[in-house]
């Protein structure tokens, strides 16, 4: 049986810098949110009371991956909790029957990265 080991330090960093980045811009267009954020929200029948919980989430997001750098078991922990909440996300998506763009190009890819993020650059 191969044994799994979780990093000391991810390796290559850069990917999760990015995708530090994209969560830190993303808790950015939720404050508000810009219109096509809202969109999206409103098109998976997310309640608006719950809307404000979004820009803390994702900067919660961005600086668990960052502090993960230094820390690779809350670095693999955060990346889990972002492949958990894509899921969730299409799940949704589904659930509304919205298989526009918001389902393919925002939530799936952002699960795709977040999951070989994960995988590549502290699991494997």
């Amino acid at each position: 049986m191969r044994e799994v080991c979780v990093a000391v330090v991810p390796d290559p960093v850069w990917p999760v810098v990015v995708l530090a980045l994209i969560q830190l811009v993303d808790g950015l267009l939720c404050i508000g949110p810009v219109p096509f954020v809202a969109r999206c929200f409103e098109d998976v029948g997310w309640p608006r009371r719950y809307w404000w919980i979004m820009p803390p989430l994702k900067f919660a997001a961005a600086a668990g991956l960052v502090a993960g750098i230094w820390i690779p078991i809350l670095g693999v922990v955060t990346c889990g909790a972002l492949v958990l909440y894509f899921v969730v996300a299409i799940a949704m998506h589904v659930r509304a029957k919205d298989f526009g763009r918001n389902l393919y190009l925002n939530a799936t890819v952002m699960l795709l990265i977040c999951g070989a993020t994960g995988l590549f650059c502290f699991v494997i």
